[in-house]
């Protein structure tokens, strides 16, 4: 056994590409040394700057023999077949053996694969391995490059070290030889270093000022620039980015402080810190109050002779040079109000079918308005909703922003601030992209919910508008992202906000004809009439191009688009699927805050035994009604209001206890046979329990409405034990049926039990 090196020495590799690197070296060799059937013990895999680095450990010296075997053709079969069989095979006819293959001879090849020194498999897999990588931006060099069938790699690759224990792997590729020959560091060492076999590779390197390992670097830039900054009496602003990226720029890290004016502290915090992270890799640090200090955190690669003065003030020269530029980025842009900034979103173009920034702004700005007028967002001032909402984009066309994109919203607030507009202004411009992805904190403030919720809302409906959705994996325009959002937004803010509804209307506010008129559309944005929007609009007689099917068939869209989401966050969250799915099958359930808490209050109740029984009792009574009498189902889909009372409709008039229902439900007044005990206990336990669920219902305590139903779990399979559905007088079976209808839809009264599994 004997361990492996090899190190593929080039000019400086990216930081941002090492890691992939890093993966794909050890991927390549160990389909290589797989394919010869080498068995592969512990891989390990550095880079640096200059070099990669992998060393495969307890690596046989020669692969054992092998036998396998070969089916081919039929003995009777034509010569020519058999040769080509043969050729394959790399045997002759003679070597053949025949056997007998369900009850006709066939030839067999029976091939013998002497054992292979494993430094000639080496050899001839890493010329293999250096030709397929995969680098993100690759280069050719040299006379050669002329070919495009030259050698292409991230920089020129100026050396191979291939040693296997102590013996030299010789290969070469386009010119570069392997050897057992490496460099140090440049600047700290001159001259060849010899590697005598794999154990000394590392040690050799960090004589030479060279630390192989990437981990290894990284920590000690991650706890030397936290030593240096407390020795000044500062704290280290953690950035593990940053280190790594420091890591991946050095082979000798050298973290050192500097500092750069206190003048520069005027510009907000961000900037200098954004300044300083992207364009010099510097880290910064905070005061013993938590605020920015004015010292910077720089990783050299050499050991100044000085101490690194001269490093620490060359960087510092640079710094400020970026700094003034941030500051007169901020100097300028104060010169004009938000307001003067946002006349120049007309000229950017948010999507050409969408109209633009402009035109997307002032749509944010009425739902904006609207969520808080009709109190969806509770204690939001209508006026500054609008406000914050006109101004919320308009740093995008800041220089700032236009240096640091990252910055967007964040300037945008301190601008607001600097011109002394409201707090709550100020915050909703700086938070209203929140919450960006899943962790990301999720505001609270209510101009800022607001404006947040207006912005993703509108997003939705917009594409969705246009038909742009995303498509198994492609979301171009992060649609997914701003539903899960949405979600947070209302969960979190505990907001009663009909989705569908108020997709349906922000459609119409969105494209809606000339024809329709602004006092018709104030109508469907009121408060009275918003509840009704849907019917209400779908009938307007004044639209004469016939938008309503379209916004009504796109509302249902993203309103299905929603109910997908909503299945995934949950089940992530432990929410089994199909809960969700017997809630929405209900049909005209789209506000989230109630959906859920039915939804959370169906599982605690599933689970228990009295929710697994009543399930079971369900499904025997589902059955039972379905082989009588089909009665049409809830849609798997959502559906809209009016579209649910449609179906309710169809729902009555199909049920087969309609008989029953007609009569005082409950008593047995107007029938002619005396109800057998059960028949009559269930009757009595539904007579009590309905009213106490829909009422629990109406008051959204959706525990207290399975309480409620849960009372039916002992009636119901002392009737199904007891008595005989279908008996032979109609009277009886007519009102046995009825029962379990009405129990049917009592417990349909918080979901359809058919859509659950179990």
């Amino acid at each position: 056994m004997a361990d492996f090196l090899l190190e593929l020495r080039s000019e400086e590799i990216p930081a941002r590409m090492q890691k992939a690197a890093r993966a794909e070296l050890e991927k390549l060799f160990r389909r290589e040394l797989d394919a010869a059937g080498v068995s592969i013990g512990d891989v390990t895999v550095w880079s640096t700057p200059r070099r990669l680095a992998l060393i495969a450990r307890d690596l046989p010296e020669q692969t054992e023999a092998v036998s396998e075997e070969a089916k081919g053709p039929p003995e009777a079969a034509p010569d020519k077949a058999v040769d080509g069989f043969c050729r394959k095979n790399g045997v002759t006819r003679d070597q053949l053996e025949v056997r007998d293959v369900k009850g006709r001879p066939t030839y067999f090849a029976v091939i013998n694969k002497p054992g292979q020194a494993v430094a000639d498999l080496l050899a001839s897999a890493i010329p293999a391995i250096i030709r397929d990588f995969s680098w993100p931006k690759s280069m050719r060099w040299g006379d050669a490059s002329i070919s495009t069938e030259s050698l292409r790699w991230v920089r020129p690759l100026s050396g191979i070290v291939a040693l296997l224990g102590d013996t030299i792997v010789e290969c070469e590729v386009h010119g570069v030889t392997s050897g057992a020959v490496t460099l140090g560091h440049r600047f700290h060492h001159s001259g060849d270093i010899t590697i005598g076999d794999a154990d000394d590779y590392t040690v050799k390197l960090r004589a030479a000022h060279v630390i192989v390992d990437h981990e290894e670097r990284q920590n000690l830039i991650r706890t030397g620039a936290a030593h240096v900054a407390t020795e000044a009496g500062l704290k280290l602003v953690e950035d593990e980015g940053l280190v790594v990226e420091n890591a991946g720029l050095t082979e000798w890290p050298i973290p050192l402080l500097g500092r750069f004016e206190d003048d520069f502290l005027e510009v907000p915090p961000e900037t200098i810190q954004l300044t300083a992270r992207v364009n010099q890799k510097y880290f910064v640090c905070e005061d013993a109050a938590g605020e920015l200090a004015n010292a910077f955190i720089c990783t050299a690669n050499i050991e100044g002779s000085d101490g690194g003065a001269a490093i620490v003030d060359g960087n510092r020269k640079v710094l400020a040079a970026r700094l003034s530029d941030a500051r007169f980025f901020w100097d300028v842009d104060r010169k004009k109000t938000l307001a003067e900034h946002a006349k120049g979103l007309e000229r950017i173009t948010f999507h050409e079918k969408l109209g633009t920034v402009a035109d997307k702004v002032e749509r944010v700005a009425k739902l904006a308005e609207w969520l808080a007028t009709e109190g969806i967002v509770p204690d939001c001032d209508p006026t500054l909703a609008r406000q914050a909402a006109e101004l919320c984009k308009a740093d995008l066309v800041t220089e700032m922003v236009g240096e640091f994109p990252e910055l967007q919203g964040l300037m945008g607030g301190y601008y607001a601030r600097a011109e002394g507009l409201p707090n709550s202004v100020a915050d909703a411009i700086r938070d209203h992209y929140k919450p960006v992805g899943q962790g990301d904190e999720v505001p609270t403030a209510p101009v800022t919910v607001a404006v947040s919720l207006a912005d993703k809302l509108d997003t939705l409906v917009g594409f969705f508008q246009i038909d742009e959705k995303p498509t198994g994996s492609k979301d171009p325009f992060a649609l997914r992202r701003a539903a899960l959002a949405v979600f947070a937004l209302i969960n979190e803010n505990h907001l009663r906000l009909p989705l569908w509804i108020s997709s349906a209307a922000m459609l119409a506010l969105n494209r809606r004809p000339e024809s329709y008129s602004e006092k018709n559309f104030e109508a469907v944005w009121s408060k009275e009439t918003r509840a009704r929007f849907s019917e209400a609009y779908l009938h307007d007689e004044s639209l004469t191009l016939e938008p309503s099917k379209r916004i009504a068939e796109t509302a249902d869209s993203l309103l299905d688009f929603f109910a997908d989401r909503l299945k995934v966050q949950q089940r992530e969250a432990g929410v089994r699927h199909d809960l969700i799915d017997a809630v929405f099958a209900l049909g005209g359930e789209d506000d989230l805050v109630r959906l859920l808490a039915r939804v959370h209050a169906l599982q605690a109740f599933i689970e228990t035994d009295n929710g697994t029984n009543l399930l079971a009792g369900y499904k025997r009574a589902a059955n039972i009604l379905k082989k009588e009498a089909p009665t049409p189902t809830p849609s798997q889909n959502p559906v809209t209001p009016a579209k649910a009372r449609a179906q309710s409709d169809a729902d009555d008039e199909a049920n087969l206890g309609s008989r029953v229902r007609g009569n005082d439900e409950g008593s047995n007044k107007t029938l002619s046979y005396t109800p057998e005990p059960a028949e009559k206990a269930l009757g009595d336990a539904l007579a009590a329990a309905e009213p106490k669920a829909a009422a629990a219902v109406k008051e959204e305590d959706f525990a207290a409405a399975m309480a409620a139903l849960a009372s039916l779990r002992a009636p119901i399979d002392t009737f199904f034990e007891e008595v005989i559905v279908n008996a032979d007088e109609p009277e009886k079976r007519d009102h046995r049926l009825g029962l379990l209808a009405r129990f049917r839809d009592a417990v349909h009264t918080v979901a359809d039990f058919s859509r659950i599994e179990g």
